[in-house]
């Protein structure tokens, strides 16, 4: 008997120093719904998702930035598509001043056709947001490595 033989992801939560801020980033970003929402001065949180379906849960419950030089959470990653909506996606990150790790759409590795967007939320939190193809031919940020692992 197999373990878990329909594993999937469900969502994932993060922790974050101003919800508020957080949930107007991922809401402008991802195009997300608040699902619902925990009000209590001392424990702040929501529930976004799409079309019913909860992805992101974010708890106002830390201080600081997110670290990348301990364990933990390396980065979050969307599939959107196609390349065109990456760019879409680009431009509203733009807008609201994200920190981007690379400059434009990149591949995910040399001769790859799959790639994206990589870039960290209002706490740090590393994020990217890639199409499965689009990305080329445009060269890797990084030789010998998975671009999406060292940034």
């Amino acid at each position: 008997m197999s373990k878990a033989r329909n594993l999937r992801t469900g969502h994932v939560g993060l922790n974050v120093t101003d919800l508020d801020r957080s949930t107007a980033f991922y809401r402008e970003v991802f195009d997300f719904d608040v699902l619902a929402e925990g009000k209590d001065a001392d424990r702040r949180w929501i529930f976004l998702g799409r079309d019913s379906r909860l992805l992101v849960t974010l708890w106002q419950q830390s201080e600081g930035t997110a670290p990348t030089a301990l364990p933990g959470l390396h980065h979050l990653s969307f599939e959107v598509d196609t390349v065109d909506e990456v760019r879409a996606a680009e431009e509203v990150l733009r807008g609201l001043g994200a920190e981007f790790s690379y400059e434009g759409v990149v591949p995910h590795g040399e001769s790859g056709t799959s790639g994206g967007v990589f870039f960290a939320d209002p706490d740090g939190i590393r994020l990217e947001i890639y199409a499965p193809t689009g990305a080329d031919p445009a060269d890797a940020p990084t030789a010998g490595a998975p671009t999406c692992g060292f940034f």
